[in-house]
C-alpha cells in the first residue's frame, strides 16, 4: 500500500506519541521536545502557540518529516513515518504534505502561477496539468485575476496567498504552516486567517499552524500551547 493510499484511509490525519528531540549545544545536550502527544482530525485547523524558543519550529519540522525525532512515533494518515527511509519520506512530503512559512519565498523571476507550478513540475507533473492545478489553487485562494503577475506586483498578503496556493496545488492532506501571518499587516493577516479557516471547512483541508497570533488562534478549531517541551491545552 502506498503512502498516498494510507493517507486516504479514515481516521486522524496526524498522530504523534512521545515525541522527543534534542540538539547539541555549547553547554551540552539541549532537550527541546519532551514527550509530545498529538492527534489531528481531518478538516480542522490546529493552532500551536508558545513563547519564542519553546521549540515550535522544531516540532513542526518533526511533524513535517524534515527532521527525525530521537524517540516517539509519528503516523501520517495511518502510515508509520518512522519505518520509512528517505526516498519514501520524500515521496510522502511531495504528495501528502504542504508547507507555508512566514516569508513566502516566491521566486521573483516567475509569475504567480509559475511559482505554484514549480513543486508540481519538480514532482514530474506535465506542464499543462501543472498549470491547470496551479490555476485551480490560485482560484481557491481568491487570486484568479492575479495569476500572471510577478511577485513584485503583489501585495504582501497576496504573495502569502500564492504561497498557500503553492502548498495546496498537490492536494495534500495536511498543510503545516510556520508563522504564516507573522510578516503581514493586520488586515492582510486577518484575511489569511479567514482563508485558512474557509479552506478547512470547504475543502476538508487540515492545517497545523505554529503562531504567535491570538487572532489566528481565534479562528482555529483547537489551540494547544508548547510549554516545557510538551503540548498542553491553552488555559
Amino acid at each position: 500500500m502506498t503512502a498516498r493510499q494510507d493517507i486516504e484511509n479514515s481516521g486522524p490525519v496526524l498522530q504523534a506519541s512521545g515525541i522527543e528531540k534534542s540538539y547539541d549545544a555549547p553547554t551540552g545536550r539541549l532537550q527541546i521536545l519532551r514527550g509530545v502527544d498529538l492527534e489531528v482530525e481531518r478538516g480542522t485547523v490546529l493552532a500551536i502557540l508558545g513563547a519564542s524558543g519553546a521549540g515550535k519550529s522544531t516540532l513542526l519540522n518533526v511533524l513535517g518529516t524534515l527532521d527525525r525525532p530521537d524517540h516517539g512515533s509519528l503516523r501520517i494518515g495511518g502510515a508509520d513515518v518512522g519505518a520509512m527511509r528517505e526516498p519514501e519520506l520524500a515521496r510522502l512530503r511531495a504528495r501528502s504534505l504542504g508547507f507555508v512559512f512566514q516569508f513566502h519565498h516566491l521566486l521573483p523571476e516567475f509569475t504567480a502561477v509559475e511559482n505554484v507550478m514549480m513543486p508540481l513540475r519538480i514532482g514530474g507533473v506535465e506542464a499543462a496539468e501543472a498549470r491547470r492545478r496551479a490555476r485551480a489553487a490560485l482560484l481557491d485562494v481568491g487570486l484568479e485575476e492575479r495569476w500572471e503577475h510577478m511577485p513584485a506586483q503583489l501585495s504582501g498578503g497576496e504573495a502569502q496567498r500564492v504561497a498557500v496556493a503553492r502548498a495546496l496545488a498537490a492536494a495534500p492532506e495536511l498543510v503545516l504552516a510556520d508563522e504564516p501571518s507573522g510578516n503581514l499587516d493586520p488586515p492582510s493577516a486577518a484575511a489569511l486567517h479567514e482563508l485558512l479557516h474557509g479552506l478547512a471547512r470547504g475543502r476538508r483541508q487540515t492545517f497545523v499552524v505554529v503562531t504567535h497570533s491570538d487572532r489566528l488562534a481565534a479562528v482555529a478549531d483547537r489551540v494547544l500551547v508548547l510549554e516545557k517541551g510538551r503540548l498542553v491545552p491553552r488555559s
